[in-house]
């Protein structure tokens, strides 16, 4: 009988271990643009078409390689980075796999052009199949370009799993943003299809930040810089009041690498407890230099899971840098700019303060307003009824806030009127409760709102407690549902269309959305790279609010993205819902609440939101009469 057990030849060794590296377009990104960063680059330029699957290229003004290091780096576990087993623990660099190239080169057609500045020419190598077809001498600048072209063209199975384009463009961006927040003393670029995504000059950690995240952030963020024996950390920190409803600009780097940590994670949370509600998530680039010895890098294909010697040590300096940063900045924030000296000369500085200067402003009125009773607030009283009774009246208008946890006070979004005045008699939504077995009698019942979030509905043995925001998420989800299957939504269009600027992640995210979009009733277009104008809203929206639906849409598709594994429609329906429901800390009118229960009891699914919890909840009379 024959030997069954045979030396698997190098290019399918090389295109199973690309398995590992290679998963989609964004890991040969990562490999390539690290390895330029290691090159010693201070210009990195990034060009991909179709979303890295037919051309991922990187340019780099960085060191450039010898004629046999160029043919060297395609072999498998071929490295500059380590030459003895202690190296491993010593790593500062970035790219150090050894079989990076080599993947990239079993699964993609690839080009490099390098060059040294001692070289008169370059050296220009293809690859295919992880065979050389060709090397020659290259008129070229001092550096690397590397080509993958076509990528998983060999194994189409692997290509079959890729996602959608701008699905993948998303990783890709992804993995680019996180190696250039490491290294802001580069200068960055991202192209896609000859549209240029990303234009990042060298500078501060501070301007990359705001130069990828968006200029809101400018103000907005709080240094972090601690140092100690064991190690260093140092970042920027979002203050509270720019936690979103998303974990998305939360970054970690050890010694310059993007690592993903849920531990750490909690370190900051926990220094941020009681200052942001508690299902948001506050942004922070925050980066840890220790000694390489203490850390292992390598557990991960992907390096970006890592092992500290002692982690419970790096927990507590984490915590312990961002709670100072944060009290730093809540009890002496800093003033942006100098005192001008000429202040000094003015009149009202170097004169005296006399007496006849001291009764002459005691006498004012707006002296008497801050010293009498009630300082500012004090109002004089007016003999005139007719303002009394003006006043009296405006305070039945005011309403309590929502509760901050629930997002959107100031929006008047879908909310009132989506539910349209209903048509049938008041008890119309006791007959299709009925239907539900929740009533025996269609008898006519008078509805209460609790705690301005639950809608009791009264029966003779028991009663329901609807919520009002899952009911209006499940009420809404239906209708979108309808108006993506069959007829789109009527679109009112704006007098003054508003124009909003997003992210470059944003942007790839709201490109792909926008069919969705118009079906819903949203007109959107694009305007420029990562500017578009809303030229119209669903006719039942108010105006004057559409860049701030769009934004908090946005937020929450993508912290759908990133907690479940959704289409990108499905997910985009329960965003809607979710920021047009009307939320809890909303009063309702008795109008308002019939029409909400009985738009409820007419969906498909009354009993259950979009993300699946609850509607309502019945209380039957002997479970109440237990309790007493």
């Amino acid at each position: 009988m024959a030997d069954r057990i045979q030396l698997l030849p190098d290019n399918i060794a090389n295109q199973i271990a690309a398995g590992e590296v290679i998963q989609r377009p964004a890991s040969a990104v990562k490999e390539l643009l690290e390895n330029a960063v290691d090159a010693g680059a201070t210009e990195i330029k990034l060009l991909v078409n179709d979303a890295g699957k037919a051309l991922i290229q990187v340019i780099d003004n960085g060191v450039g390689m010898s004629e046999t290091d160029a043919r060297m780096c395609f072999e498998r576990h071929a490295t500059s980075k380590i030459q003895n087993i202690n190296d491993l623990f010593h790593i500062r660099t970035m790219g150090f796999r050894g079989e990076a190239l080599a993947s990239i080169a079993a699964v993609a057609q690839v080009e490099m052009r390098t060059k040294r500045d001692q070289d008169e020419a370059g050296t220009c190598i293809e690859i295919e199949n992880s065979v050389v077809v060709k090397q020659s001498p290259v008129a070229m600048v001092t550096g690397t370009s590397i080509a993958m072209k076509n990528l998983f063209f060999n194994v189409p199975a692997r290509r079959n799993f890729l996602k959608s384009n701008p699905v993948e463009l998303r990783h890709i961006v992804d993995e680019f943003i996180r190696v250039a927040l490491a290294f802001p003393h580069i200068f960055f670029s991202l192209t896609n299809n000859g549209q240029q995504l990303f234009h990042l000059d060298a500078g501060s950690l501070k301007q990359r930040i705001t130069q990828i995240l968006g200029s809101g952030y400018a103000a907005k963020v709080v240094p972090v810089k601690e140092e100690t024996d064991y190690l260093n950390i140092h970042g920027f920190i979002g203050k509270p009041e720019t936690a979103k409803k998303t974990r998305g600009d939360q970054y970690f780097f050890v010694n310059n690498r993007f690592i993903k940590s849920p531990y750490l994670n909690h370190a900051v949370m926990s220094a941020y407890q009681d200052m942001i509600p508690a299902d948001s998530f506050p942004m922070y680039v925050l980066f840890i230099d220790l000694d390489p010895a203490q850390v292992d890098v390598n557990v991960h294909p992907t390096k970006q899971e890592i092992k500290f010697e002692d982690e419970k040590i790096v927990y507590a300096f984490v915590q312990a840098a961002v709670k100072h940063a944060l009290a730093q900045f809540s009890i002496t924030p800093s003033l942006e700019f100098d005192l001008d000296a000429s202040i000094q000369g003015l009149d009202a500085v170097q004169k005296p303060f006399t007496d006849d200067n001291k009764a002459a402003a005691q006498s004012s009125s707006i002296f008497q307003a801050f010293t009498e009773a009630n300082q500012a607030h004090r109002i004089e009283p007016s003999n005139s009824s007719s303002s009394n009774s003006s006043f009296r009246s405006l305070g039945s208008y005011i309403r309590p806030q929502e509760d901050d946890l629930f997002e959107q006070p100031t929006i008047a979004t879908a909310s009132f009127p989506s539910f349209p005045a209903p048509t049938e008699t008041p008890t119309s939504f006791v007959s299709l409760a009925a239907q539900h077995g929740l009533f025996s009698a269609p008898e006519e019942v008078k509805l209460t709102q609790l705690f301005n979030t639950y809608v009791m509905v009264p029966n003779a043995d028991h009663f329901l407690l609807v919520h009002q925001q899952a009911a209006h998420e499940r009420v809404l989800y239906e209708r979108l549902l309808q108006a993506l299957d069959q007829q789109s939504l009527p679109t009112q269009q704006s007098l003054f269309p508003a124009t909003i600027d997003v992210t470059p992640t944003d942007a790839v995210i709201l490109q792909e959305l926008l069919p969705y979009f118009q079906k819903m009733g949203y007109s959107i277009e694009p305007f420029g790279k990562t500017t578009f104008v809303i030229q119209g809203t669903p006719a039942d929206m108010e105006s004057g609010n559409e860049k701030i639906v769009i934004e908090r849409i946005l937020e929450q598709y993508k912290h759908f993205s990133s907690e479940l594994k959704l289409s990108n429609r499905e997910k985009l329906l329960r965003s809607v819902a979710w920021q047009q429901a009307v939320k809890p800390g909303k009063i309702l009118t008795q109008v308002e609440m019939q029409a909400l229960v009985s738009d409820l009891f007419n969906c498909s699914m009354p009993n259950a939101a979009p993300n699946g919890r609850p509607t309502y909840t019945t209380f039957r009379r002997d479970q109440i009469d237990k309790l007493f």
